[in-house]
């Protein structure tokens, strides 16, 4: 079956199976785009600014502020979180023509966390 012209988005396409299917999907005609992988924890989200994530991450002073006071010395980037839409802006760049080339690899939006 050809799937050209169509985007298949393949979880765990950076490696193992997922990465099997981004090769087969890729020589049926598909562009292919990974999700982007992210630290869920550190993305502005209500995921990430709550009283129970506070308390995990300070249980002495479970505050946004003090949160993010923490987390600034992981970051090779000098911010705490990364903003929803940063994520977003990488999914739409993997999901536009402009990606074309791009085929089962993972973009970790995490400002530096990783890298350090």
């Amino acid at each position: 079956m050809r799937f050209d012209g169509r985007t298949a988005l393949v979880t765990g396409a950076a490696r193992g199976q997922g990465r099997s299917h981004a090769v087969a999907f890729a020589r049926e005609g598909a562009d292919v785009a990974p999700p982007t992988s992210s630290l869920p924890l550190r993305v502005a989200t209500p995921m990430m600014f709550n009283e129970a994530t506070y308390a995990t991450f300070s249980p002495q002073n479970p505050t946004k502020e003090a949160v993010a006071e923490m987390l600034l010395p992981w970051h090779a980037v000098p911010r705490p979180w990364v903003e929803p839409e940063e994520v977003s802006r990488v999914v739409l760049f993997l999901a536009s023509d402009d990606a074309g080339g791009i085929t089962g690899s993972t973009y970790t939006v995490d400002m530096g966390f990783t890298s350090r």
